[in-house]
């Protein structure tokens, strides 16, 4: 009779957890069995594997043949290995207690394997439910600045300032008035004192650049007394005069003469008289 090492299913659905067993080739999947010799959990993260070894590795050096996935569990708990170890030993390769020695650094270091990807798992969960946890933190207060700026009533728009009015007092009126006359008279007829007063302006330069001079003084005094002739002269300009109006004689009026209307030269009808 051929025997199999293999799984049989059990638990739920959704939710499956198998029985390591020893059983006939021929019987069903979830059937009959020999015997029980460990459990398998997929669904944990790692896979939890509770099996006895003593019991397996009897049946492996009976003749026992293991399914691919059972295999698989077996050489992840060093079933497998202990199994080629006790051949060497029953070959008389080594010793047992070689074989001992061999298998227990193995299982040392499988256990520090096992360990760091616990711990390793272990990490990236925790990462995972901070960085989860810091989402809906924020989504939170998202939600929050929403719900704030819902309820609160729109600001009430800013006036822009309005430019003060700079009143000119009285007695800078005029002065006022009388530059704004000299620059359109200025502009309107270009004269000898529109000449003159460009003299005037360009006159400070002149001062500058040039080397002064008796000539550059009498020049420049000469120019400041048109100036204020200019001004003296816009300042005392007269008003304007306006002439009477002087009566127009009215000529005599010539009586109308009535000429005598021209007679018909058409005869008038004789009236006869009674005799």
């Amino acid at each position: 009779m051929a025997v199999k090492i293999r799984l049989a299913r059990r638990g739920r659905k959704k939710a499956p957890r198998y029985d390591i067993v020893v059983a006939d080739a021929k019987a069903p999947r979830d059937g009959r069995f020999i015997e029980k010799v460990g459990t398998y959990n997929p669904t944990t993260h790692p896979a939890t594997v509770v099996l006895k070894a003593d019991r397996a590795l009897d049946w492996l050096m009976k003749g026992a043949e293991p399914t691919d996935t059972a295999r698989t569990l077996l050489s992840h708990e060093g079933v497998m290995f202990r199994k080629h170890l006790q051949v060497g030993v029953n070959k008389g390769a080594i010793t047992q207690d070689q074989a001992d020695e061999k298998y227990e650094a193995w299982r040392q270091q499988k256990d520090t394997q096992i360990q760091g990807k616990s711990d390793g798992i272990a990490e990236k969960k925790a990462a995972d439910t901070q960085v989860r946890m810091a989402a809906e933190t924020k989504k939170k207060e998202d939600r929050a600045q929403a719900i704030i700026k819902k309820n609160t009533p729109p600001a009430a728009p800013v006036a822009a300032p309005v430019a003060e009015e700079k009143e000119i007092p009285e007695e800078v009126m005029p002065e006022a008035v009388i530059e704004e006359a000299a620059v359109v008279e200025t502009a309107a007829e270009p004269t000898a004192t529109a000449e003159v007063v460009e003299v005037a302006a360009e006159a400070p330069l002149a001062e500058t650049a040039a080397i002064e001079t008796p000539v550059a003084e009498t020049a420049v005094a000469e120019v400041h007394a048109a100036e204020a002739v200019v001004v003296e002269a816009v300042v005392a300009e007269p008003e304007p005069v306006v002439a009477e109006e002087t009566p127009v004689a009215k000529a005599p009026e010539t009586p109308e003469v009535e000429t005598p209307k021209a007679e018909s030269t058409e005869e008038k009808p004789t009236e006869e008289k009674p005799v």
